[in-house]
């Protein structure tokens, strides 16, 4: 889809990077590498703040590998193209889709599931633009952004382009995912935007009708984290299989099993990370 006009934010954002129209707040969500759950954590987050009555979307910009459509639920659709218009100037902007009372854009979306996509960092950095600034968001109060792991060129674009309220890193207990989140923390100290706090996924597994807990991956990575950097950690997702089955069936956790264990620290998450916000736009 081709988009030629450039757009003007109705409602600034803090800063002097790009305004996105119809959008507040920009959270992204980051991990140092990959494997720790972070698009499930991004999808189940993003619905667990809709369930607060706030008005949430949801930007997958790992264009290469595209999960959150089908976390969502989202199959077979065509996106649409809409005239706008923007301070007297008729433009062209993608409608997202909605799932779970969810806005949502992804590459996922756009190209076959088959499909690869094989780009250089500039065509990333197009996409990323186009994805932030020619979307009809429809009055969001938070856009969650699932990076791709590690720092790389979509990290970077996103930094460049949109006046970010913070990162949320995702880990899981272990060292060797530990050592990839310090070098995460640093990138987005390196270009200014606040760490709103860590979460720890897959941090202890415990069977049904059991009391005993399982740490399968080690513990303690999350709260290391927390010590170092001095950033508040959002808190614990435990391991359950409905985790999985929802990502994979397209009804998130968050949603189709409110009262899991899982869900119950998704929700309390999302309520520290609404106050972390609250208190940086105050």
């Amino acid at each position: 889809i081709e988009m030629t006009a450039q757009v003007t934010a109705s409602r600034p954002i803090l800063g002097e990077k790009g305004t996105i129209p119809g959008v507040k707040n920009v959270i992204a969500v980051s991990s140092g590498k990959g494997g720790v759950g972070k698009s499930t954590v991004a999808v189940n987050l993003a619905c667990a703040l809709a369930k607060t009555g706030a008005r949430v979307g949801i930007l997958d910009a790992d264009v290469y590998g595209p999960n959150v459509p089908l976390m969502l639920g989202v199959r077979g659709a065509d996106p649409q193209v809409v005239q706008e218009t923007v301070n007297g100037e008729t433009v062209k902007r993608i409608l997202p889709f909605e799932a779970h009372g969810i806005q949502m854009i992804s590459m996922g979306l756009l190209v076959a599931e088959d499909q690869a996509v094989i780009w250089r960092g500039p065509m990333l950095h197009s996409a990323i633009r186009q994805f932030l600034f020619e979307v009809s968001w429809q009055d969001i109060d938070y856009l969650v952004v699932d990076l791709p792991p590690g720092t790389g060129d979509a990290q970077l674009s996103l930094s460049q382009q949109a006046h970010l309220m913070g990162a949320v890193i995702v880990t899981t207990p272990q060292d060797v995912s530990v050592l990839d989140v310090k070098k995460a923390i640093r990138m987005f100290q390196t270009v200014n935007v606040p760490i709103l706090g860590v979460v720890e996924n897959m941090a202890w597994f415990q069977p049904p009708g059991s009391e005993e807990r399982y740490h399968l991956f080690g513990e303690g990575g999350g709260k290391r984290i927390e010590e170092l950097f001095e950033v508040p950690m959002l808190g614990q997702i435990p391991i359950e299989v409905a985790v999985r089955e929802g990502g994979d069936g397209g009804h998130p956790i968050v949603v189709s099993r409110p009262d899991s264990a899982s869900a119950r620290a998704i929700l309390d998450i999302a309520g520290k990370l609404a106050q972390r916000v609250s208190v940086l736009n105050a």
